[in-house]
């Protein structure tokens, strides 16, 4: 979602604040802008719409100078994609903001604030906050005071960072369900919302919590909690440097994700097991005695998480014999659910920053469930510190949008899960050796890039695909289809096989091609019976398969390599997504950034 910068340094910060947004750009935004307090002490910014290239040359042209400032990258709630409706947003000259988040009430505040006289010059809820705060700064001389006032009166969720021109050194930062973190430098110190923009001047940083109000200069910092005292946050150091955000020898961030997904995931099962074995309490104590406790699994999740989930109820009903059920987050966080303490909470997020996951996780700390472990790819995330557990899933930073190794390693980190909790309750299950091979398993995959490619162009003409599978098989067939929709822009949908017949039949022609995922598994000649009664409706047929028999038809078959039938969704999984990035690059999409979509989804 939209990406927030505040810096404040003793050089000139806008070079620094143009390159930071830039390594935000991978969020998905539709503007761009920066403000900056110069040398007389006053507000001066630049925005855009479009591209942050737009408000480089838009700064080439009219150059910015000053040693405070802030920066974004919006990704429209209120209002169209627009200059006026770009951040930072001021206030009479002396406030500007950013702002990521909604506020619900804007309305009601915007309409008390036009009879005080106030003139609004964008359609956004955000210039609400810069106008409301400036009312308060009026009646009080304490900016602290003031911004307190202004935030009792919002509701909804925002992170800001803003800039008084009567505070020349400094900026103010607040968080309230969205994320934003500090980074610490020498002569020099900023906040964003992804400290994957900040790698390239400093690798400390403090993550702020919910409530917190943060102040900002050159050489130091202040952090006041929701109660309005004065707190101190951990300072933690990351590994990881500002090279695992550049594209190296790849077009395109996604195919590069694409392709370390063997590494990351021999990473991933490294974490949890040995040559034949588990690693001793892989999953640490807290993990092994929830799962000691536990009878049955909610998993909650969004998009492609939900769709890993969804894989991992048939792993956890097959192999650890545990009920499991799977559900929207954003469906979960409005019904009244019916909750027993022999229940373990899951919940699935890449960025464990996801607002509805977030919510569904505050929501379950006050039902009765045994504990909630969350399975993520960020270790300071808001879900990673707010739940009873955590399992990382080692992907790496993901700049792609749509979800690749994030996906695959969340995979691993289920099955793993699932074999660990059938050891722990004394069952059979599936040999570790076949799990340790994922990586060569995945190496294999990617040779096919070529064949997929070629595949592609019979895609990249058409208006409507449609996936289908059984068992496992339908969840990544789901996956495969948003993979499509997301990248290529084509309408995808996906099924069941078993379905074909109550509707998705009715759509069947010539003109529709229609993708099976037919693995080697007991429901193989139930998925060839589907593939005939498409063939008998004049079907476009496409097969993945890696069923080693010979096919009497007429289709484009892809023979994918021979694995066990549990490990069947890694086999399906690669190859489409090389076919909706192959199939997208022909059509001249942003593979990177599809239009209107963003990679961390921090509002409702």
């Amino acid at each position: 979602m939209c990406g927030i910068l505040g810096f404040t340094a003793k050089r000139n910060v806008v070079p620094l604040l143009l390159e930071s947004l830039r390594r935000l750009e991978y969020r998905g935004y539709d503007s761009a802008g920066i403000a900056v307090i110069n040398a007389k002490n006053q507000i001066e910014r630049q925005r855009t719409a479009g591209k942050v290239n737009f408000l480089a040359e838009a700064l080439a042209k009219k150059p910015l100078s000053g040693h405070s400032g802030i920066g974004h990258t919006r990704w429209a709630t209120h209002g169209i994609p627009h200059q006026d409706n770009a951040h930072p947003h001021m206030s009479n000259g002396s406030l500007a903001l950013v702002h990521n988040g909604i506020i619900e009430n804007h309305e009601a505040l915007r309409e008390a604030l036009l009879q005080k006289g106030y003139q609004f010059s964008s359609d956004t809820d955000t210039e609400v906050i810069a106008h409301l705060l400036h009312h308060h700064l009026e009646r009080s001389t304490d900016f602290l005071s003031a911004l307190k006032l202004t935030l009792n009166a919002l509701h909804g969720a925002y992170a800001l960072a803003i800039l008084d021109k009567n505070q020349p050194g400094y900026v103010w930062a607040v968080r309230k369900g969205s994320p934003l973190v500090i980074g610490l430098g020498t002569t020099e110190n900023f906040i964003s919302s992804d400290q994957l923009a900040l790698l390239a001047f400093t690798q400390q940083f403090i993550y702020l919590e919910e409530g917190d109000i943060a102040c900002i200069s050159s050489t130091d910092y202040r952090i006041f909690d929701s109660t309005g005292g004065c707190v101190t946050r951990p300072i933690h150091h990351s590994i990881a440097t500002s090279e695992l955000a550049e594209r190296g020898q790849y077009r395109h961030f996604m195919l590069k994700e694409i392709y370390e997904q063997a590494s990351v995931l021999q990473n991933s099962l490294a974490s949890v097991l040995e040559p034949t074995q588990f690693r001793p309490v892989p999953f640490g104590h807290v993990v092994e005695k929830l799962l000691a406790a536990t009878k049955r699994i909610t998993i909650i999740a969004c998009g492609t998480s939900y769709n890993a989930g969804l894989v991992a109820k048939y792993w956890l009903e097959a192999i650890a014999l545990i009920p499991c059920s799977v559900e929207i987050a954003s469906e979960y966080r409005y019904r009244d659910p019916v909750v027993d303490n022999q229940t373990l909470f899951v919940t699935l997020s890449q960025s464990g920053e996801t607002a509805d996951t977030l919510a569904c996780l505050r929501l379950a700390k006050t039902l009765p469930y045994v504990g909630s472990l969350a399975i993520c790819n960020v270790a300071e995330s808001s879900l990673v510190r707010e739940s009873d557990a955590a399992i990382l899933t080692y992907a790496g930073p993901e700049i792609g949008v749509a979800s690749t190794k994030a996906f695959l390693t969340q995979l691993s980190t289920l099955l793993t899960l699932s074999l660990y909790k059938a050891q722990l309750d004394q069952l059979a299950s599936p040999s570790i050796i076949d799990v340790l091979h994922l990586p060569n398993l995945i190496e294999q995959l990617l040779s096919f890039d070529g064949t997929i490619q070629k595949l592609a162009k019979k895609l990249v003409h058409k208006h409507s695909v449609l996936y289908l599978g059984r068992n496992t098989e339908y969840p990544i067939a789901l996956e495969g289809a948003l993979k499509l929709k997301e990248l290529s822009y084509i309408h995808a949908e996906a099924y069941p096989a078993g379905e074909l017949k109550h509707g998705p039949l009715a759509l069947v022609d010539e003109q529709m091609p229609v993708i099976f995922l037919a693995a080697d598994n007991t429901l193989f000649d139930k998925v060839k019976s589907n593939i005939q009664e498409v063939k008998a409706r004049g079907g476009d047929i496409i097969i993945f398969t890696n069923h080693q028999g010979l096919w009497n038809i007429d289709a484009d078959i892809i023979q994918l390599p021979a694995a066990p039938a549990f490990l069947s969704p890694f086999v399906f999984t690669v190859p489409l997504q090389l076919l909706a990035y192959h199939v997208a690059v022909l059509k001249g999409t942003d593979v990177d950034q599809p239009r209107n979509l963003a990679k961390s989804v921090t509002v409702e």
